[in-house]
């Protein structure tokens, strides 16, 4: 009886490569959205042959998969960390700052995210339904039950979710805009401040 062969584990090399290829795509991805981007132009921006792409990927779809499924766990991270036990007010506050903050370090996944959900999330529908509305449903859950129990001003809470999504990666998906219409102003520290007022005198009861 012949034993099956082991499987074997990525090389240094390949694990660098399929790297390359990755964050290459990304920058392709978020500068010229799903359509626009080519294997050709994400073979020359990771400095590859376009066959060396073929050699880790099957095509476009696949790599844009593959990093729209990492981005989903970095995305959902900080909603999974609002604690129910901590103090209602606070903790959507560290969500607010967090997700501004991640606008500011993942502008390019922001982007990402934003192109394919315009697109109506052909890639991503499934995971949609699967992965992101079940944590909806339960943050939104957390949030009225603080409301119910006089801990927050009474709101709809997604939309109150929506909000938020809409103030802080409105920085990273229009950072073009915002660069312009700022100038030279420290554009995420007076956001950091504007939008922790701004939750503030909305949830305060």
């Amino acid at each position: 009886m012949n034993n099956p062969s082991p499987i074997r584990k990525p090389s240094r090399i390949q694990k660098r490569n399929r790297k390359l290829i990755l964050d290459a795509a990304l920058e392709v991805f978020s500068a010229h959205g799903y359509r626009g981007a080519t294997l050709d132009l994400i073979a020359a921006e990771a400095g590859l042959s376009k066959p060396n792409i073929l050699y880790y990927f099957t095509g476009k779809e696949e790599i844009h998969i593959t990093l729209l499924n990492g981005l989903m766990d970095t995305w959902l991270a900080p909603m999974r960390e609002i604690d129910p036990a901590g103090d209602p007010l606070e903790e959507i506050l560290r969500y607010v700052h967090r997700k501004l903050e991640m606008s500011r370090e993942f502008p390019r996944e922001s982007r990402l995210f934003a192109n394919e959900i315009i697109q109506g999330a052909p890639r991503i529908g499934s995971h949609l339904k699967a992965g992101l509305k079940p944590l909806v449903d339960e943050t939104a859950a957390l949030f009225e039950g603080w409301m119910a129990a006089g801990k927050l001003a009474q709101m709809d809470a997604r939309h109150l979710i929506f909000s938020i999504w809409a103030t802080t990666q409105h920085y990273a998906d229009f950072d073009a805009q915002v660069q312009v219409l700022m100038q030279d102003q420290p554009v995420h520290e007076g956001a950091d401040a504007f939008l922790d007022t701004l939750y503030r005198r909305l949830l305060t009861i």
